[in-house]
């Protein structure tokens, strides 16, 4: 579920010069402009040692710190790339929460185990293992549940979850989860198959109509 309902809109690049910045020609000067460019990156680690953190900021152009912290040697799920207009590069780790560029490495860290950072409640868990296992909430909503997609809507439904997890309801990866890598969020708390499965059913209603429609919107965007 790759990006999802964070990305809102999509920024149009017209030109950008060998740094990724988009340059105008204003009164016949290049200026360098902000812009959101081609992600480089699907997973950072933060590598900055003062503090042992970094901060994380509102957005790029303009960045307000937000008071969330990053604790280094934690690995993240990048969604966006994007350049400043003074040429600084920024990664976005999911509803407009960014990080400089400079303070991060891509890639996973070695380290398997991390102590939680405050914002990894509220960003994302660490993106240090694709395969991590899931601990189903003791106060899970339902204990079953029955999906009433059938014939083609199965098929496409299927077709999604190996796409996404390989039809694991215990993968794992940054901020999504499950077989259909829904955001953590969605889930609350409850990561049981059942609920999975019902929650995944509701947001491809909402969101595509159908689960044919979200299988087609995947094909050519590569998440859904």
């Amino acid at each position: 579920m790759k990006i999802k309902s964070i990305l809102v809109k999509s920024i149009a690049v017209a030109a950008m010069s060998v740094t990724g910045l988009v340059v105008a020609n204003n009164a016949g000067s290049n200026t360098a402009q902000a812009a959101i460019v081609q992600n480089d990156a699907s997973v950072v680690t933060v590598n900055y040692v003062s503090n042992n953190s970094i901060s994380v900021y509102n957005n790029y152009e303009n960045p307000v710190a937000t008071g969330q912290t990053l604790a280094s040697n934690t690995s993240w799920k990048v969604i966006k790339t994007a350049y400043d207009s003074k040429g600084h590069k920024w990664y976005d780790l999911g509803k407009n929460q960014w990080v400089r560029a400079k303070y991060v490495t891509i890639g996973y860290h070695a380290v398997a185990t991390q102590t939680q950072t405050t914002a990894q409640a509220s960003t994302q868990a660490p993106a240090q293992s694709q395969t991590q296992n899931i601990q189903t909430a003791s106060n899970t909503s339902a204990s079953s549940y029955t999906s009433n997609a059938s014939g083609s809507e199965a098929s496409a439904k299927a077709w999604i979850a190996s796409r996404e997890s390989g039809g694991s309801y215990s993968a794992s990866n940054g901020q999504y989860v499950g077989k259909y890598q829904l955001s953590a969020s969605y889930l609350n708390g409850d990561y049981s198959a059942a609920n999975q499965e019902r929650v995944a059913d509701n947001y491809v209603k909402s969101r595509y109509g159908s689960w044919s429609a979200a299988k087609s919107f995947w094909q050519a965007n590569g998440w859904y």
